[in-house]
């Protein structure tokens, strides 16, 4: 008995070793899958330096939302910024020991965030003010990049006094991001607009924060799949399997409304009342089933009444996105390109059209249908077959009804 009970905790001192551990940010899908953050030196000045920061987000399908992220960090000794541009600290702190010139924040822990896409033009650099928003790198890696410039003062004027900031943070609508510590490496290389000139940083450090589902602080599901598929012709009944019961939580009065909120706007995250409650619904539906390929109509509907996705995925994983020949609304590609028999697919809105997916309402959701063509060996399963394995809106996993639960797909009536 007292073997059986030390054996227990060992293993369970594994496992918690392991969620705890960078092992809990694995993503199958997206096994390189961070967030980099690129600190170059590019001057020294009489008490400090001036420094580019870059963010750039290696995920394929996790975005950065809106309100956007927050980086912290604290200094090491007891640096001051001075100045910024394409960002701000979002607390001055204690200035007071300074008469004259004031520093932009004086915060040992201070919190960044990027400027709005409105910013005044001489604030901003490159890649800079997005309110915070990254798309992932999936989507468009142009738009997966942040940046702003900082100058630090009262801290190391060469590369051999300067000291690394540490304990950083990354902050996102959320959560879930844990960062390493920041390491020295090679200096960056930039080349001059003709093309003709290289320069490097003077000094070059990088974090990488990575995600993990373990470390957010709502654990709870944000999404859920529902399935249909077409009637048989004079069927009075149609074949639906919704999402699953409290797939994202239960209802109740304190965190759901039956209605549409009154007013012109709301400020604060409202859920419509569902029998699932969760943000974000999945409709899988199989309107055509002929010999040589199936229709589908992908629906995705935001049942929050005060949150809109600005830069939305969807993944998807379905034996036949191989083979995937039209998809008329959103914009697609694989997820795993290296593979000869890719299952799993990216798909994103088509500006103007579906980039946005609205707040609850009419105008609260996007769709497009989806060509799938047959491969004639493995199409033996009939129910089933025709329905998406795993579905993850904007990275994270969405709730799956049963297998045993799903619609019965009428056969075809012959090739097409």
């Amino acid at each position: 008995m007292v073997s059986k009970i030390s054996w227990n905790s060992a293993t369970l001192t594994v496992l918690l070793f392991v969620l705890c551990s960078g092992a809990a940010a694995y993503v199958a899908l997206d096994p390189n899958g961070n967030i980099t953050i690129k600190w170059d030196v590019l001057s020294w000045t009489p008490d400090g330096y001036v420094a580019v920061v870059t963010m750039s987000n290696f995920q394929i399908y996790r975005p950065i939302m809106s309100p956007g992220w927050t980086l912290g960090w604290t200094w090491a000794k007891n640096e001051v910024i001075w100045a910024m541009m394409g960002a701000q600290a979002t607390d001055q702190g204690d200035c007071s020991k300074f008469k004259t010139n004031i520093p932009h924040s004086c915060e040992k822990n201070p919190e960044i965030v990027d400027l709005l896409p409105d910013a005044p033009y001489n604030q901003q650099v490159a890649n800079c003010c997005k309110g915070g928003v990254l798309a992932s790198r999936g989507k468009d890696p142009s738009d997966a990049v942040s940046a702003f410039q900082i100058t630090v003062g009262s801290a190391g004027t060469t590369n051999r006094t300067v000291k690394l900031p540490k304990n950083f943070t990354l902050d996102a609508p959320g959560g879930g991001y844990i960062c390493g510590p920041a390491k020295i490496v090679s200096p960056s290389l930039f080349i001059t607009p003709d093309r003709r000139r290289v320069t490097r940083a003077m000094m070059t450090w990088r974090v990488i924060c990575t995600y993990s589902q373990f470390l957010a602080p709502s654990p709870k599901p944000t999404c859920c799949v529902s399935l249909s598929s077409f009637s048989l012709p004079f069927s009075q009944n149609a074949s639906i399997t919704p999402c699953p019961l409290c797939s994202c939580g239960f209802p109740n009065s304190s965190n759901c409304v039956m209605k549409t909120p009154s007013g012109k706007g709301v400020n604060k995250a409202v859920l419509k009342c569902t029998k699932y409650m969760c943000p974000i619904n999945v409709h899988w539906h199989v309107n055509s089933n002929y010999e040589r390929f199936w229709g589908v109509k992908i629906t995705i509907t935001n049942l929050n009444y005060g949150f809109n996705y600005t830069q939305w995925t969807l993944v998807v994983q379905h034996p036949f996105l191989n083979n995937a020949t039209q998809v008329p609304a959103f914009s697609y590609k694989p997820v795993m390109h290296n593979l000869s028999t890719n299952d799993t697919a990216l798909f994103y809105g088509r500006k103007p059209y579906t980039d946005v997916l609205m707040q609850a309402g009419p105008n609260g959701n996007v769709r497009s249908d989806l060509t799938l063509n047959k491969d004639g060996e493995k199409t033996a399963l009939k129910k089933g077959w025709a329905f998406p394995r795993r579905v993850y809106f904007n990275g994270n996993q969405c709730v799956m009804p049963s297998p045993e639960s799903y619609p019965v797909v009428p056969n075809p009536p012959g090739p097409r």
